[in-house]
């Protein structure tokens, strides 16, 4: 039995909105701030694709208005489950602009725990845009993605064990300073900018890191803004050896 959700949030950009459009209308946008690798055919009726760890999702553009609106929908699937994603820009004066996300859909016989994890991971995703506008403009970023299992562990000694690992306290909370230096990669050293009970955030001088927590799982979100550093197989290889190096 499918359940019919609906999720809206509402974030001002320190961005005009060609920037803002540019960050949730593009593939290297996208890169930039959300999940994944991401191709966007530039019309309406045009194709939308985000791959995850080989895990690939496509939709179909069904806005396309530049500076204004963006929306997407999946297929829908056997069992009537279907995502829609609509995007509203309005500029404001002093160069900012208002983003509305209106996040909807239909969701499985599961349905009340995966709506709460969009709910709540809809904020922290527009922060990570406003982060990305805000010290990274003019850029895009490169995506990085790894993960490791980490079974029946306890969640606070995953967490703490990932905190250990960038120079973190257990308790990891805004305004920290990180620091680690992966084998093969440039040194991290950077600020939390964000942290809740599943995620943190960490905003270097080159690249946003974010470090997730899910039931048996590490999986780490990374945009990478230094076109000099490691990036694809090199980098994501390198973040899964200290992964699995911190949580040994």
């Amino acid at each position: 039995m499918t359940h019919p959700f609906e999720i809206t949030q509402e974030i001002v950009l320190p961005a005009d909105p060609e920037q803002v459009w540019e960050a949730i209308a593009t593939g290297p946008g996208i890169e930039s701030w959300f999940m994944g690798r991401n191709e966007v055919e530039p019309r309406e009726g045009g194709a939308a694709a985000m791959d995850v760890g080989g895990n690939r999702e496509e939709a179909l553009i069904t806005a396309y208005e530049p500076g204004k609106r963006f929306a997407t929908r999946t297929g829908t699937a056997a069992d009537g489950r279907f995502m829609a994603f609509e995007y509203l820009i309005e500029g404001r004066g002093g160069g900012s602009t208002v983003l509305r996300v209106v996040h909807s859909g239909m969701l499985g016989d599961d349905w009340e725990d995966e709506y709460d994890a969009l709910r709540r991971g809809w904020p922290f995703h527009l922060h990570t845009l406003r982060e990305y506008l805000a010290h990274f403009p003019g850029r895009t970023g490169r995506p990085v993605f790894a993960m490791a299992q980490t079974g029946e562990r306890p969640g606070q000694e995953v967490r703490a064990a990932l905190a250990g690992g960038l120079s973190l306290p257990a308790a990891v909370t805004v305004g920290a300073r990180a620091q680690a230096e992966p084998a093969g990669l440039p040194p991290l050293a950077g600020e939390v900018t964000w942290a809740d009970e599943e995620r943190f955030e960490v905003r270097t001088g080159d690249g946003l890191f974010t470090f997730h927590q899910a039931p048996g799982l590490v999986l780490m979100f990374h945009h990478l803004f230094d076109s000099g550093a490691p990036a694809g197989p090199d980098a994501e290889a390198g973040w899964a050896s200290w992964l699995a190096g911190v949580l040994a």
